[in-house]
């Protein structure tokens, strides 16, 4: 069922990263939120003011007690390992889907019946491109997207089971300010570390769709308030993608940098990685959400406010 997002109580863990930050911020000016995050990779900065924080890891019971209350009208659960080339794929697995089974459970507990949760693409694997919802069968290759579909499970069992609302997101790759970690900062990163050549991991080949944060959030928002089934999945991305060589090139022409391109080769950057993605948006097309941007132009407005980000840094 659809829930407005007005004079509520809501959660967001994770809130210290990306996505959960930028929620956070467009939910306070009419929401009451509390960010619960253990910080062990979002920055306590980038809680918005006005915020209630709790520093609360998700895999500790006693944590999860403190951060999911009676009070609350929805969970956005964020919290995760986002790295799909983390180095102790275990850990992940494990603790990825203990942190969604413990909100779940507490959610019982206390009688909270909404909860948002951003899955990803990574989930359906190497697919036929543009992939939609309801594509099978669902062979990730990567433990990251294993740990996904993992929780889309357990998701789906309180769902169908136990009276809980699910507004599900499989996200293409967001990007966008005070991110770390993946494509386009690790190329600024490089190039203001050297700006006469990149690396540039596999062949350079790989081709994805893009969405910046703030169109995220738009969707996300609007999935919750319209979206009317007990179980509602939606893919959230552009029509549109951006190979990794269009990356390098945008990045170069924001930095004014000409630089030669260095390929590691191979069709794709690390094992797990899912060399071309595309989802189909026409489910979310149907229930009157459209991106405002292309691929290209997401990573683009990415690579301009990051680049004015890491300058500062490495001034």
């Amino acid at each position: 069922m659809s829930l407005e997002l007005s004079d509520k109580r809501v959660l967001v863990t994770g809130g210290a990263g990306l996505v959960g930050s930028h929620l956070a911020a467009r939910l306070s000016e009419d929401n009451h939120v509390v960010v619960a995050d253990d910080l062990s990779k979002g920055d306590r900065e980038q809680v918005p003011d006005g915020v209630e924080f709790v520093q609360a890891d998700m895999t500790d019971p006693d944590d999860v007690a403190e951060a999911v209350t009676e009070d609350l009208d929805i969970v956005f659960h964020f919290a995760a390992y986002t790295d799909t080339n983390y180095g102790n794929p275990r850990q992940l697995f494990e603790e990825n889907t203990e942190m969604t089974y413990n909100i779940l459970e507490r959610m019982q507990e206390v009688g909270v019946s909404n909860i948002s949760f951003t899955s990803s693409s990574t989930i359906y694997g190497e697919a036929p491109r543009p992939t939609p919802e309801d594509y099978a069968p669902l062979e990730p290759i990567s433990i990251y997207g294993s740990s996904k579909l993992a929780d889309e499970g357990l998701l789906s069992t309180f769902a169908h089971s136990y009276d809980v609302t699910v507004y599900m997101y499989r996200f293409a790759n967001i990007v966008g300010p005070n991110q770390r970690g993946n494509v386009i900062p690790d190329f600024i990163e490089k190039l203001l570390e050297d700006p006469e050549t990149l690396e540039i991991l596999g062949d350079g080949r790989q081709e994805k769709s893009y969405l910046h944060v703030e169109d995220c959030i738009d969707a996300m928002c609007h999935i919750v308030e319209h979206a009317d089934r007990d179980y509602n999945v939606y893919n959230l991305g552009t029509r549109t993608t951006t190979s990794v060589t269009t990356i390098a090139n945008i990045v170069a022409d924001v930095l004014d940098l000409d630089p030669e391109f260095e390929y590691t080769g191979g069709d794709r950057g690390w094992t797990g990685d899912v060399p071309k993605m595309r989802l189909s948006i026409e489910k979310l097309s149907a229930l009157g959400w459209e991106p405002d941007g292309s691929s290209d132009e997401a990573v683009r407005r990415a690579a301009e406010e990051l680049a004015e980000e890491l300058r500062a840094e490495y001034e």
